[in-house]
């Protein structure tokens, strides 16, 4: 079970902090109002995120839940399925806390397999399709699901360790007999409901484990502050692997909204997605940089049905949102949060009459609490840069059988007086301007995003020095907001190292996403007095390697 993988190391009720404080009290106490969200005990209390759902099925039964490619399922249709494949997997083993891993392209099945083991009790495991087979062996051997749910076509991009498989789509006769009613399984609102996997700075990816009152909490704030209705539909096409994909999904089941879910691939191409959107589509969301190619590509109607999009993952310049209101009538909200903390911890609703040259990521949410630190863990005045911690009931339990990393980035709350209370340190740079908002200054590390996939730099130059032809290695983030893209710097320890070889040898253990797009070979490393890589120093990419070898350029679509 998870509570057994997850070793959570004690922390002391000793453990103290030497707290000083710069600032007089009228400072520090509106220093405390920006970074404290309101408090809602209702939304601490509102049970578990598939109990929401099933309280909204009563209310709408054969309202459209789900639509998928010409399909169309009700609400009382999805919920049947849902138990039916809960009650199977209840019948092999899973309840509380226990992982499913799910392997599915976007279809019916894969929301089904997602309600399904909530209602089992169990945690769902994003095992994307389009990952290599060495990373999702990577991530099965750690994770251990009980189970695994696979559409059929899948079962071959899976290693075979052990850990049985069900076909959602060959083998529904088993769960197909099964009772349609709710199963209620006996949870706790500190129950894990999902784990998601994200890039590790040793080479190893590491995996998320959030709870149910974390995403619930981030799911009722949300329909408060940018409530759905029956008339909306809602476009799921963020991979499952990205934790947006936990709002899309269960937002609109949760509000009697219809979720419509674009074909595998989908999320691509801005021809089809602008066809989608002409079908009545009202929210969805974007990652700038993706956003950035959508408006380039398309043009949207005015008026049109569209009425707001959410944008997370990267920064959100101030030049694609002036872009964005010349194109669109819609809403813009700029979201922030890291996959540790359920989703989004922050929200900023942009303004058309903005004139500053950035894009704040806001105030915090309800039962979120934001604090801007420095490096004893002292707030810092209102403007000065500081490093970002998260507080409150969106934090995330911990990474999946990683204690000491887990000790390292959620650290006892020096703020609140429960014992149980941590803050994550996100490694991010921020600052509280005198308005209350929060301005994102970047990282404090070499973390990045690209299209909104959170990257370890040092996971890519920790596979690549593996490598027996690499004896150095660099991997750095090259271009603006819109068209950012990762170069990895090289020296060779032999000629016969080829640009294409290491590639491939990349992609048999890292997702396209985290293959370099340029490889650049350098006869040796910029240092800097102390020894170590002197990235600053490291030139920009030519059309030839300073070795004379012929940068590989590669597209991400």
């Amino acid at each position: 079970m998870l509570r057994h993988y997850l070793k959570l190391p004690r922390v002391s009720s000793g453990t103290s902090f030497a707290l000083i404080s710069m600032m007089n009290d009228s400072e520090l106490q509106l220093l405390l109002s920006f970074g404290t969200g309101e408090e809602s005990a209702s939304f601490m209390n509102a049970g578990l995120l598939h109990e929401i759902i099933e309280r909204q099925v009563t209310m709408s039964p054969d309202a459209r839940a789900l639509s998928y490619e010409g399909q169309v399922v009700s609400y009382e249709r999805l919920n049947g399925l849902a138990n039916q494949l809960a009650h199977h997997l209840i019948r092999l083993g899973v309840g509380p806390n226990e992982i499913v891993g799910v392997c599915s392209e976007r279809s019916v099945e894969m929301v089904v397999a997602l309600l399904g083991t909530l209602k089992a009790g169990g945690a769902y495991l994003p095992l994307d399709p389009e990952y290599p087979f060495d990373r999702l062996d990577l991530m099965l051997r750690d994770s251990r699901p009980r189970v695994i749910l696979l559409q059929e076509a899948l079962r071959v991009k899976l290693p075979n360790i052990g850990i049985p498989a069900l076909s959602l789509d060959c083998e529904w006769e088993k769960m197909g007999t099964q009772p349609t009613e709710n199963p209620g399984v006996p949870l706790k609102p500190s129950d894990a409901a999902y784990v998601i996997y994200t890039s590790g700075s040793t080479g190893k990816p590491k995996g998320v484990v959030n709870v149910h009152q974390g995403i619930v909490n981030r799911l009722l704030w949300m329909q408060e502050a940018y409530p759905l209705t029956k008339a909306d539909r809602v476009l799921q096409k963020t991979p499952y692997s990205f934790d947006v994909s936990v709002w899309e999904f269960f937002w609109p089941l949760m509000t009697g909204s219809e979720l419509v879910v674009a074909r595998p691939g989908g999320h691509r191409d801005p021809d089809y997605l602008l066809d989608l959107v002409a079908t009545g589509i009202t929210t969805l969301h974007f990652v700038p940089s993706m956003l950035s190619v959508f408006l380039e590509a398309v043009q949207l109607p005015k008026p049109s049905t569209l009425r707001q999009v959410f944008c997370s993952g990267e920064t959100l310049t101030a030049d694609l949102q002036r872009t964005f209101f010349d194109a669109c009538d819609a809403k813009l909200i700029n979201l922030y949060g890291p996959t540790e903390a359920a989703v989004d911890v922050t929200h900023w609703l942009c303004r058309r009459d903005d004139s500053r040259n950035f894009v704040p990521i806001g105030k915090p949410i309800k039962n979120i609490q934001i604090h801007i630190l420095d490096k004893k863990l002292n707030r810092v005045p209102i403007g000065v840069m500081g490093e970002l911690y998260i507080g409150g009931i969106g934090v995330a339990v911990g990474y999946l059988n990683r204690p000491e990393l887990t000790a390292e980035r959620f650290i006892p709350d020096p703020f609140r007086k429960e014992p149980s209370a941590r803050l994550y340190r996100t490694g991010d740079l921020a600052r509280f301007l005198a308005t209350g908002e929060i301005e994102y200054l970047g990282r404090a590390d070499h973390q990045v995003k690209i299209r909104g996939f959170r990257i370890e730099l040092g996971e890519i130059e920790s596979v690549l020095s593996q490598h027996p032809f690499v004896r150095d290695v660099a991997v750095v983030v090259r271009g603006n907001a819109a068209a950012r893209r990762l170069v990895a710097y090289l020296v060779a320890s032999s000629p016969d190292c080829a640009i294409t070889d290491l590639r491939n040898y990349l992609k048999q253990t890292l997702p396209e996403y985290m293959v370099p797009a340029t490889f650049e070979l350098l006869e040796r490393m910029p240092l800097t007095l102390s020894g170590k890589i002197d990235r600053n120093a490291l030139p920009w990419p030519l059309k030839k390697g300073r070795s004379g070898d012929q940068s590989i350029q590669t597209s991400h679509s």
